[in-house]
């Protein structure tokens, strides 16, 4: 069976969709969630699917800490899900294609530094965009610029609400961000 480490900033959502996905089909499963957020939702999601759950600060991520974690732990796959930290080259040299993110929008349009969550889909109903979705990307050393693996598109009114587009946005991460993730899994 694969192994797989999540890290998340927020509420979780995301990683619980992907430990629920992968304990039904029984194709890997989530070792750990790691977040440097003690007050993160994902600590509770956590703690209710009994998978382990490893809070971490900043001086653990950049003293290589994590990184010792996760060659110890030697995960398939690492996936980002909501994860706000930029990730240090070591662990993406010590992972190479291993490690994969999901952006709320198509990339690489509204990416970068400060781009996640809602400020993406404000700024995408801002500009009058007629269609937005998801990007799943490798990660390497600067925020949304890995190589695109996969795309989906949704079409939506110009200056369409935020909020209604976040709906539809997460839709689309939950079907297809635990597919993905099982297609690069068996690749």
């Amino acid at each position: 069976m694969k192994r797989l480490v999540i890290f998340a900033s927020g509420s979780g959502s995301n990683a619980e969709n992907i430990i629920n996905y992968f304990r039904s089909n029984k194709k890997a499963e989530v070792e750990m969630v790691l977040t440097p957020n003690p007050n993160a939702g994902v600590i509770e999601r956590c703690q209710r699917l009994n998978v382990p759950c490893l809070v971490f600060n900043r001086e653990e991520w950049k003293s290589g800490k994590i990184l010792e974690l996760l060659k110890e732990k030697n995960p398939d796959m690492i996936i980002l899900a909501g994860f706000m930290w930029l990730v240090p080259g070591e662990i993406i040299r010590a992972f190479p294609q291993r490690i994969v993110n999901i952006h709320p929008a198509l990339l690489p349009k509204f990416g970068g530094k400060g781009m996640y969550g809602d400020n993406v889909h404000k700024a995408v109903s801002d500009d009058g965009e007629t269609e937005t979705g998801i990007t799943i990307h490798y990660v390497n050393e600067y925020y949304d610029e890995g190589q695109i693996i996969f795309q989906q598109k949704i079409t939506i009114n110009p200056h369409e609400n935020p909020e209604k587009i976040a709906q539809k946005v997460h839709e689309l991460e939950y079907k297809w961000y635990p597919e993905v993730i099982l297609k690069l899994l068996a690749q």
